[in-house]
C-alpha cells in the first residue's frame, strides 16, 4: 500500500492540529515534540505561537539538541548556556517546557548495523525520557543538505553535538571542531542523514508522526544567522506517519509548482544532491517514496 500523506493549503496553527487529527494516531505517554527553535538573527523560523495549539494538543515537551558549529559567527546554539538564553529570547520557554536533550552527557549511542555510511548515531540521553515523538518540521532549503524536512528533523535535529559532527563528516569524527574540515561529500552526507534518521524512526516505531509546514520557503535553513528571504509563496501543510513519503510529497509540490521562485529553490536542492537523502532513506526501508496525497 502507498503511504498516506494528508495535505491542506490553509496554513494556520489550528490547521496543524486538524491535519494531525487526520492521521488518526494518538501518541502515547510522554511526548517529545521536535521543532527547530531558530538561530539568533534568523527571520524565517516558525515562532512558538504558531506551534502552541499543536504542542498543547499532545501535552508535549519541546525538545532540541545543541549544534556543532565550529566558530562563534555561526550562531549561539552550540553551547547549552547560550542556547538556553536564546530559547528565552525567542519565546519558547514562555509557552513550553523545553528540553535540550544533550545538555548533559553521556550521549545515547544507537548502533546502525545496516547503515550506508554510519555505524552508530549519537543522540542526547534525554531522548530516553519519551515514549513517543511528534516531528514538527519547517520545510525549507538547507545550505548543506539542499532541503530540510522531516528526515532532517530526526537526523541532524535529534543528534547531539557529537552526533551532528558524525553525520556531517559521514562517521569520520565526533569532534565538532574537526568536522567542518572533514565534511562529507554530497553523496555520503545525505546517506549519513538517512542512516541517522533511521535510528530515531525505528526507536519510536509506531509512536511517531510527522508534520511539514511549507511556509517561509527560503533556500536557507532556520539554523542560518543570515538567511535569504523566502523565494516562493507558501504552499501548505503536510502530515504522515511516513517521513520519506511526507518529504517526497513536499518536494513534488515544489517541482510541480509554477511559482517564479521554484527554479531558485530547486537549484539549492539539486546542487547539494538533496533528493538523495530521500532516495537513501527509501532504500533503507523505513519509508516509501510512493504515496497517496489526500487533500482536505
Amino acid at each position: 500500500m502507498k503511504s498516506r500523506v494528508y495535505f491542506t493549503r490553509v496554513i494556520t496553527p489550528e490547521r496543524v492540529v486538524d491535519i494531525y487529527r487526520k492521521l488518526g494516531v494518538e501518541l502515547p505517554g510522554k511526548v517529545a515534540v521536535k521543532v527547530h527553535t531558530g538561530e539568533q538573527g534568523n527571520q524565517n523560523f516558525l515562532r512558538p505561537e504558531f506551534w502552541k495549539p499543536m504542542v498543547d494538543a499532545v501535552r508535549g515537551t519541546v525538545v532540541e539538541c545543541n549544534t556543532a558549529y565550529g566558530d562563534a559567527s555561526s550562531g549561539v546554539r552550540d553551547h547549552t548556556d547560550s542556547h538556553r538564553r536564546l530559547l528565552v529570547e525567542h519565546g519558547w520557554t514562555r509557552y513550553f517546557d523545553v528540553d535540550i536533550m544533550d545538555a548533559e552527557g553521556p550521549d545515547v549511542v544507537w548502533p546502525i548495523p545496516k547503515g550506508k555510511v554510519l555505524k552508530e548515531n549519537r543522540v542526547g540521553k534525554n531522548i530516553l525520557r519519551y515514549d513517543s515523538m511528534l516531528v514538527l518540521a519547517h520545510f525549507k532549503g538547507h545550505p548543506a543538505g539542499g532541503y530540510g524536512g522531516a528526515l532532517k528533523q530526526i537526523s541532524i535535529g535529534c543528534a547531539s553535538s557529537a552526533g551532528k559532527a558524525l553525520i556531517h563528516s559521514a562517521g569520520r569524527t565526533a569532534d565538532r571542531l574537526k568536522t567542518w574540515t572533514m565534511h562529507a561529500s554530497n553523496v555520503a552526507f545525505p546517506e549519513a542523514m538517512a542512516d541517522a534518521a533511521m535510528s530515531v524512526a525505528e526507536h519510536f516505531r509506531g509512536n511517531i508522526a510527522y508534520i511539514n509546514v511549507m511556509k517561509n520557503l527560503s533556500v536557507d535553513c532556520d539554523c542560518c544567522v543570515v538567511a535569504e528571504d523566502p523565494c516562493m509563496q507558501d504552499i501548505g501543510i503536510l502530515a504522515s506517519t511516513d517521513p520519506v513519503a511526507v518529504d517526497q510529497a513536499c518536494m513534488d509540490l515544489v517541482i510541480r509548482s509554477d511559482d517564479p521562485g521554484r527554479d531558485h529553490f530547486l537549484e539549492r536542492v539539486n546542487s547539494r544532491n538533496g533528493m538523495h537523502t530521500i532516495e537513501a532513506a527509501a532504500e533503507l526501508g523505513y519509508g516509501s517514496r510512493e504515496y497517496e496525497l489526500i487533500e482536505f
